[in-house]
């Protein structure tokens, strides 16, 4: 069964934030938040009848406005164009301050709540596929980059076998040719020994 919904606001950077949601949970993890906001004094349940009107014809849906500003939310919002002085925000907010809105009294349409709370559902449905799709692509790239990881590893193992095979024969044929010179150096000993006997007997 669908549960009902509830507007929540907060500030997070240059916006105002607003959505319709079920709870205050689904609505930080709706707004990407990684601590509580409701429990820091930062976000709050709305009573503002224009906010609440906006957030449920768009249930889960993160909605935006300049920080500060008194303006509509919507999906996208421009940045706040008075951050660099407080005069003109403190006016706007002044100029408002006398006409506070109060909460509307008109009895909840049964229906409405429940199209807005399955509206919310499909929000929040899309936004998990488009979250495990996000999750799916860095995952094919963390396999792409071990693949090719991997590839590299293999080559470098292949080179140092081959490295070490050639070493070997080069190593045998020096061990080879170090026996092959000291029976030649044997051999020569014996044949000077022999030749320079003959020598002496010849000279008598």
């Amino acid at each position: 069964m669908a549960r009902k919904l509830k507007t929540y606001q907060t500030s997070l950077g240059f916006y105002d934030l607003a959505i319709a949601a079920p709870s205050m949970k689904a609505a930080l993890e709706a707004w990407g938040a990684d601590s509580n906001l409701f429990h820091q004094g930062a976000a709050k349940e709305s009573d503002d009848p224009d906010v609440i009107a906006a957030a449920m014809a768009k249930p889960g849906v993160v909605l935006r406005r300049p920080v500060g500003s008194e303006g509509s939310f919507g999906e996208h919002a421009k940045l706040p164009t008075n951050l660099g002085g407080s005069g003109p925000r403190k006016a706007a907010r002044k100029s408002k301050g006398s006409r506070a809105k109060q909460p509307s009294s008109s009895p909840v349409d049964k229906a409405a709540e429940r199209k807005a709370a399955l509206a919310f559902e499909k929000e929040q449905k899309r936004r998990e596929r488009e979250r495990a799709s996000e999750e799916a692509t860095r995952q094919k790239d963390r396999e792409r980059r071990q693949q090719a990881v991997d590839k590299a590893q293999a080559a470098l193992e292949k080179a140092e076998q081959e490295h070490a095979r050639r070493a070997a024969a080069i190593q045998a044929e020096l061990e080879a040719l170090e026996q092959r010179s000291q029976t030649e150096v044997a051999r020569w000993h014996k044949e000077k020994e022999r030749l320079q006997a003959a020598l002496r007997r010849a000279r008598g």
